[in-house]
């Protein structure tokens, strides 16, 4: 098969960089949000909510709504890529954290019913962010090198358990609202400046794993788990999301680049969906490891 005979295609949640989305040649499908009375497509280049206006009005209060991509959105973009005689590749935030790859299946299923001549495979990346992100790239490259759809489906099984998310948050409001920690947790954390470690385990779900004190101590501890972890830590590649924190992100890439010498770090926001959980502040660190 000839490579362009094949679209990836993925959803908003990856958090890449509208620019690197376009080189990629990815299709990308957006989650939504609605926040404040008016509804907000999660576009890459943030040209319906910027990335700062969003986190702003979340400092202020503003309670926003997330909601995944549906059957119906992803028909229409799948279809005319099966009738120009394409087939799909489709990577999909975590099944852990959203619906949107059941939606995705679904659509699949009888879309190929329509298209019998046709191939959609369609995958529970069990990333989230730039996470996803990651994965996406990995999967592009592959793909730009002359990987045939079935070859790259190989490659994916191999390789989304790889993937290693860490990541923290500076208010634990945000994850109480999520039911990720309590009402007490998150009382006493924020009086004692309590900054929890998580990461997004082998099954896609968001798991508490320690608690930091401090700011400062929770960034090196995303380190320190990427120096236990990290499959190639010199030639990465490593991607940086952030929560309108640009200055500590640049903080966590140069301690990246002191202890490992990685010459490839991305650093990006957190988009508003997945911010509408983290709150502003949360700061996330992805690289590929040994497994998760």
């Amino acid at each position: 098969m000839n490579v362009s005979e094949y679209v990836i295609m993925t959803d908003s949640c990856c958090d890449l960089p509208a620019g690197m989305a376009e080189e990629l040649g990815l299709e990308v499908l957006p989650l939504r949000l609605e926040l404040e009375g008016k509804e907000y497509r999660n576009l890459l280049d943030g040209s319906e909510i910027g990335f700062r206006e969003f986190y702003d009005r979340v400092r202020d209060g503003a309670m926003p709504v997330t909601s995944a991509v549906n059957v119906g959105e992803f028909d229409a973009a799948m279809r005319p890529v099966l009738e120009a005689g394409k087939d799909i590749l489709c990577l999909c935030f975590s099944s852990a954290l959203s619906t949107t790859y059941q939606s995705a299946v679904i659509a699949a299923r009888e879309l190929e019913e329509s298209f019998p001549g046709r191939k959609v495979r369609v995958v529970d990346s069990l990333c989230a962010s730039m996470g996803q992100g990651l994965f996406v790239w990995l999967c592009a490259r592959e793909k730009k090198r002359g990987t045939t759809l079935e070859e790259l489906w190989d490659y994916v099984e191999r390789t989304k358990g790889r993937v290693c998310h860490w990541f923290t948050v500076d208010d634990l409001n945000h994850l109480k609202r999520g039911g990720r920690v309590s009402a007490a947790a998150a009382l006493f954390g924020t009086m004692l400046s309590v900054k929890p470690v998580l990461h997004v385990d082998d099954q896609g779900r968001l798991i508490p794993m320690e608690k930091c004190r401090g700011r400062k101590a929770s960034l090196l501890a995303l380190a320190d788990h990427m120096e236990k972890d990290a499959l190639d830590p010199e030639h990465g590649p490593v991607f940086i999301s952030h929560g309108d924190c640009l200055e500590e992100a640049e903080f966590l890439a140069e301690e990246i680049r002191r202890r490992f010498g990685t010459k490839t770090i991305h650093i990006s926001y957190v988009g508003p969906v997945i911010g509408s959980h983290t709150g502003a502040g949360v700061m996330a660190l992805f690289f590929v490891g040994r497994s998760r």
